[in-house]
């Protein structure tokens, strides 16, 4: 169940009342009058299932509550109420399956946003990631692919690609090419450093590094493990579990090919540079890619489920719901 707290002109409360008793999946309506002082109006709050909440929102939109006055939407962990089982059984579809376009494009705007934060998270998790191949630990990488923050801005393309929101496609390729040239610059100045303290060297670039070589070496295999994490990440982003993104992370090896062709540039290889960043456009590529046609597939696999469901059940609320 999502919870929705609305402010609203007085003036404009029924209206909104009135659409909030007709949507299917809408319950424990209350109306708080005069409570509101920025702006100055009634509270409205109502719970509704999760698979009616994108509907919901979006005509409270058209009859433009978020600019006259407020939309607040909260995910409920928790309702133990026989109203609230009935809206979930009344409204169309599957709450597991719904998404919410809305709450998708405010977490990847926020996520795709070219900060001083988010570049020290991606140049820190480069740095560790350059560690890890200079010393060929793999328990290093993945720690650095744990740390690094770019999935945000992958999912804001995919997401803006969809939505077709030119706006959120500019600002998150900015914060995608712009946060990793920083990254990279920054890791090449960190090997020099270590260079010059004598903790790395050329001949640990020129060594076999038989746990972090395929970070160099790409094969269509880089671009079918990033491809299905695309998948798992965009369904972790559109289902509210972000417990799986973890493991998105560690699945693809674009910090690590970063760090790479950052050190390898740094000691003039640049066999290993062109190597890394084709390994990094592929996960690149492929994370994108999978990411838009999940959306895609989830846009279509929704539209098609409510409208057979709708065909098939008559809802009835009842008069006290």
């Amino acid at each position: 169940m999502l919870h929705l707290r609305l402010l609203v002109p007085a003036d404009r409360t029924d209206e909104v009342t009135g659409l909030l008793e007709r949507t299917v999946g809408t319950t424990h309506l209350v109306v708080l009058p005069g409570v509101a002082r920025d702006p100055v109006g009634d509270m409205v709050l109502c719970d509704v299932a999760r698979e009616a909440g994108d509907e919901l929102i979006a005509a409270l939109r058209r009859l433009g509550v978020d600019t006259y006055g407020a939309i607040t939407v909260e995910n409920m962990d928790l309702t133990l109420s026989a109203r609230a089982d009935r809206a979930e059984e009344d409204a169309p579809g599957e709450g597991a399956d719904a998404v919410l376009w809305e709450e998708l494009v405010e977490a990847t705007h926020d996520d795709s946003t070219f900060s001083a934060t988010y570049v020290a998270f991606l140049s820190v998790a480069t740095m560790l990631a350059a560690c890890g191949v200079m010393l060929d630990n793999a328990i290093l990488i993945v720690g650095a692919m744990a740390v690094g923050p770019e999935f945000g801005p992958l999912a804001g393309i995919s997401t803006a690609l969809v939505q077709r929101a030119p706006r959120l496609v500019g600002r998150s390729l900015w914060a995608l090419i712009g946060g990793f040239a920083a990254a990279m610059a920054l890791t090449a100045g960190f090997a020099w450093l270590m260079d010059a303290f004598g903790l790395f060297d050329k001949a640990m670039v020129e060594a076999d590094r038989p746990n972090t070589a395929f970070v160099w070496q790409p094969d269509w295999m880089s671009f079918v493990v990033a491809f299905l994490a695309g998948i798992a990440g965009t369904l972790s982003l559109t289902s509210a579990k972000s417990g799986a993104l973890i493991g998105v992370a560690i699945s693809v090896t674009t910090v690590p090919a970063a760090a790479n062709a950052a050190v390898a540039f740094s000691y003039s290889d640049y066999a290993q540079m062109t190597g890394s960043i084709q390994q990094l456009l592929a996960n690149l590529g492929g994370i994108v890619l999978a990411g838009t046609l999940t959306l895609l597939a989830q846009k279509a696999l929704w539209r098609t489920t409510r409208h057979h469901q709708r065909a098939h059940t008559k809802p009835s609320r009842p008069a006290d719901a």
